[in-house]
């Protein structure tokens, strides 16, 4: 005698307005905190934000304007693989991290921040914040988009571009850093990963 079949299981609900809002404001803000506990121990991470932070610790100029600089040639990138809505949604989330990084070194500093302990509350915070960013069907623009486009036009994988990105990025900080700042950064790029990898399940969450 076969078994009855599964119970379809409900289909999940769109996130509201106010909720996307939300969602999108917390990932901005956060990601503006964490790149700032980078920045102010001399610290980088993978992707764009990496070497934002890099040219950042290099000259007088701040994490958001050189963020926002970056990420522009890659907007045509996101329009083009998920549509005009998801790039709104991450052109607001960017603008919102760059205002935010503006604004916090006038609200919040630091007496003492051992780079140990910046990279892993980096990698928590920077995690938690693209959750959020990606929960919400939106993200902080840059290199995965065009991994994507990579991968669809050449074949090559999405994870070998951004790892190759990642790897020209590190050897370039080694050149321009401290060696051991080089990888304490490396350890909360890891944390970030982490967080990502365990937390991250389209399947498990509404959208």
């Amino acid at each position: 005698m076969s078994s009855p079949p599964a119970p379809t299981p409900p289909a999940p609900h769109r996130h509201s307005v106010l909720e996307d809002a939300q969602g999108i404001a917390f990932g901005g803000v956060m990601a503006a905190f964490g790149a700032m506990l980078l920045g102010s121990a001399g610290l980088i991470t993978g992707q764009l934000a990496g070497l934002a932070l890099l040219i950042s610790n290099a000259t007088d100029y701040g994490f958001g304007p050189v963020y926002l600089v970056l990420s522009l040639p890659f907007y045509g990138f996101g329009y083009r693989r998920l549509g005009a809505g998801f790039l709104i949604r991450t052109i607001v989330a960017v603008l919102l991290m760059v205002a935010t990084s503006m604004a916090l070194p006038r609200l919040i500093g630091f007496q003492h921040l051992h780079p140990g302990a910046a990279a892993v509350l980096a990698g928590f915070v920077s995690g938690s914040a693209l959750l959020a960013l990606f929960r919400h069907r939106t993200s902080l623009g840059g290199i995965g988009a065009v991994a994507l486009d990579v991968q669809d036009r050449f074949g090559i994988r999405a994870g070998w571009v951004q790892m190759g990105f990642d790897a020209a990025l590190f050897a370039a900080a080694f050149a321009l850093m401290p060696w051991e700042r080089v990888l304490w950064s490396a350890l909360g790029a890891a944390v970030l990963n982490l967080v990502i990898a365990i937390n991250h399940r389209r399947d498990r969450y509404i959208v």
